[in-house]
């Protein structure tokens, strides 16, 4: 009797620990980690705002690349545009921003073969009005997705995606489409072998020298 009172005991608390660990929500962890850090500094106001997927997480010297201006970065890597609907809450709507910058999509199509170019402009669309009922003056620059060799298959899409996100953003007012796919790309039209790290998905320093030039341009001093 000892020896299965013990048992259960034990299966209770295996699974109590599961249950800590385990996400209620994907990235559930990383946006708890910038929470954290708000409750020790909350960042100051007036800061261009980062949201969206690993190709800003990964860039961690983007403050380096502009000293001028002062930069919050809450993307958090793998994420797609239903992610940062999902955590507006906690990466977005805190924030006093300059302006926000988001890069996001990639991501949502690479989720599933099902996930349609419609789908992903609509989701952006919502991700849109959600920071416009929020703020409703902040401009707001969208990074175009990237031609990533590691997704050959998703070009099409990408291209199509990035698009119709630029052709809505044009009837937009305070907003900024930021053309990186085309400036990643050889001059047969392929994408650049060496501004990539071995993965074959994420940059190297040559890549993000790329998106330095094009958002020196965008990025409010």
């Amino acid at each position: 009797m000892k020896r299965i009172t013990f048992s259960i005991i034990t299966m209770f608390i295996v699974l109590a620990v599961n249950a800590q660990n385990k996400e209620p929500f994907p990235f559930w962890n990383e946006v708890q980690k910038f929470k954290t850090a708000d409750s020790i500094a909350f960042p100051p106001s007036n800061q261009i705002l980062l949201i969206g997927s690993s190709s800003f997480t990964l860039w961690k010297d983007v403050q380096t690349c502009f000293p001028d201006r002062k930069i919050l970065n809450r993307a958090f890597g793998g994420s797609t545009l239903a992610d940062v609907i999902r955590y507006r809450y906690d990466v977005i709507f805190p924030y006093q921003p300059k302006q926000i910058v988001i890069y996001c999509g990639e991501n949502d199509f690479a989720s599933s073969d099902t996930v349609t170019v419609e789908l992903v402009t609509q989701r952006f669309i919502t991700l849109f009005n959600y920071i416009r009922a929020k703020y409703k003056n902040v401009p707001v620059a969208y990074v175009s997705m990237k031609p990533s060799p590691s997704r050959m298959h998703l070009l099409e899409k990408y291209k199509e995606g990035n698009k119709r996100i630029h052709a809505y953003l044009a009837t937009r007012p305070n907003t900024k489409f930021v053309d990186v796919y085309n400036a990643m790309l050889t001059a047969t039209g392929e994408p650049m072998p060496d501004i990539f790290l071995n993965d074959n998905l994420h940059m190297n320093a040559k890549g993000y020298a790329i998106w330095k030039t094009k958002l020196e341009k965008v990025l409010l001093k």
